[in-house]
């Protein structure tokens, strides 16, 4: 099992490294976020069947206190299996690989809480857990002088993004548990021996790893290429929810933010800018696919609205089978013409 205590000390200490923000910054999230769901519902159409998430600005440590929280549902099933078929030897395996694995994670929260700037968070796996919607105040506050952005033009436009987010999970009853059963298919797809976090690699493992990394492709060391296919359909799936976002986020933020196109431009800026330690971190963990995510989502999702409207864009939210393939994210005519009603192909 992982040792959450463990995980928390150092993902604390690592996002401490960043400075904290002036006392009292970004505590008042409660009139953007509500303004942000007048817009987006107006835009979109979608409507939660239930009130969102009370806004709550938190800290890194509390940014960190909830996803760990979610992270445990996630990870302790795989990491019990960890140490199995050693005999004897299961225990102390089991020990020391929660210790290893308390440190990477611990090491990369810890990295992303000095980065997040909001978040719609919510147990994956558990799908009747309540979500909640967090603006990461220290953050906001670094980002805001980093990017030479108005405190309160920069959270208008995160809180369009995140509303956007929670206004998916909450107006398309489908949605939280179709996540959940792809995170529970790659789940048992897992096959982790112990024994290869501990391996010191020769050089042919090293010259297969590099080529993995370089080619993007490292979550199939972990998942298999059986189970690429899955993993195509999550990558795509993800794209689909992110890309959707950022389109609102900007088509939205353009009649309320006077700002918008230099924010979005530092904004992405900020993305692409990262430290050299941050970029292999995120190269080796899929972050970087993160940031395509956003990139190749929203174009798909500006290219459906060009050619359809916001209406033929929210086809993805009919339905599983709706959404686009991974090819299709890169080719939004191929997923208009196999979604579009006959009667309107006609």
């Amino acid at each position: 099992m992982i040792d959450w205590n463990l995980a928390g000390s150092i993902a604390n200490g690592v996002a401490g490294l960043a400075p904290p923000p002036p006392a009292g910054a970004f505590e008042h999230v409660a009139g953007p976020t509500e303004e942000s769901e007048r817009l987006v519902s107006a835009y979109t159409g979608l409507v939660a069947s239930e009130p969102i998430p009370q806004p709550e600005p938190v800290d890194r440590e509390t940014w960190i206190e909830s996803n760990h929280a979610s992270l445990r549902l996630v990870l302790d099933p795989v990491t019990e299996r960890i140490g199995s078929g050693f005999g004897v030897l299961s225990g102390p395996m089991s020990t020391a690989t929660g210790a290893l694995l308390a440190a990477e994670v611990g090491a990369i929260s810890g990295l992303l809480a000095q980065r997040v700037l909001g978040q719609y968070e919510f147990a994956i796996l558990d799908p009747q857990a309540p979500p909640r919607l967090l603006y990461v105040a220290p953050n906001l506050a670094k980002a805001a002088g980093s990017l030479e952005a108005e405190p309160d033009q920069l959270l208008r436009w995160v809180a369009l993004h995140e509303v956007t987010h929670a206004l998916q999970f909450g107006g398309v009853p489908w949605l939280r548990q179709h996540i959940a059963t792809m995170v529970g298919e790659m789940l048992s797809a897992l096959n982790v021996d112990p024994r290869n976090l501990f391996k010191l690699p020769d050089g042919a493992d090293l010259r297969s790893l590099v080529e993995k990394v370089r080619e993007g492709d490292l979550t199939t060391l972990v998942v298999g290429p059986e189970r690429r296919e899955a993993l195509d359909r999550m990558q795509a799936f993800m794209a689909v929810l992110e890309g959707y976002a950022e389109h609102v986020m900007d088509v939205v933020g353009a009649d309320v933010i006077p700002d918008l196109p230099r924010l979005r431009l530092a904004l992405d800026r900020r993305r692409a800018d990262r430290s050299g330690l941050m970029r292999i971190f995120e190269r080796l963990l899929g972050l970087e696919l993160k940031l395509k995510q956003y990139q190749q989502g929203k174009a798909f999702c500006d290219a459906v609205v060009a050619a359809g409207g916001i209406a033929a864009l929210n086809r993805v939210w009919e339905g599983p089978d709706r959404m686009p393939s991974l090819v299709e994210i890169d080719d939004p005519a191929a997923w208009l013409k196999r979604t579009t009603p006959p009667a309107l192909a006609a």
